[in-house]
């Protein structure tokens, strides 16, 4: 099964997915310049290999719903997050609503 919901925040609208598969989960918060993810990000490759990207992107572990997963304090940030204001402890939703506000005042939006 596969959940897309739109997530609106003071700051404005991201998208949550949720793909249901055998003994886990996927879960993501995007918006349009970055997100959060599950455990299986991997940060290390975001930050190496795929670095020239610049992708803004933190994860959170130990996280079953999309809920959850806001709740969290992100383990993991890429540089670019931290570029952003990102670090590890922020929380899901904070993070997300950071980028949110500032997607919304250089005028970028999903």
């Amino acid at each position: 099964m596969i959940r897309v919901e739109p997530l609106t925040f003071d700051e404005g609208t991201a998208i949550a997915v949720q793909i249901a598969l055998p003994k886990t989960n996927l879960l993501a918060v995007a918006t349009a310049t970055g997100y959060i993810m599950c455990g299986a990000l991997d940060v290390s490759l975001l930050n190496t290999r795929l670095r020239n990207r610049e992708i803004i992107a933190g994860r959170a572990v130990g996280v079953r719903t999309l809920e959850e997963l806001l709740a969290a304090p992100l383990e993991q940030v890429t540089d670019a997050a931290a570029a952003v204001g990102w670090h590890p402890g922020i929380r899901g939703r904070t993070a997300i609503a950071l980028l949110l506000a500032r997607e919304k005042a250089s005028g970028k939006t999903v």
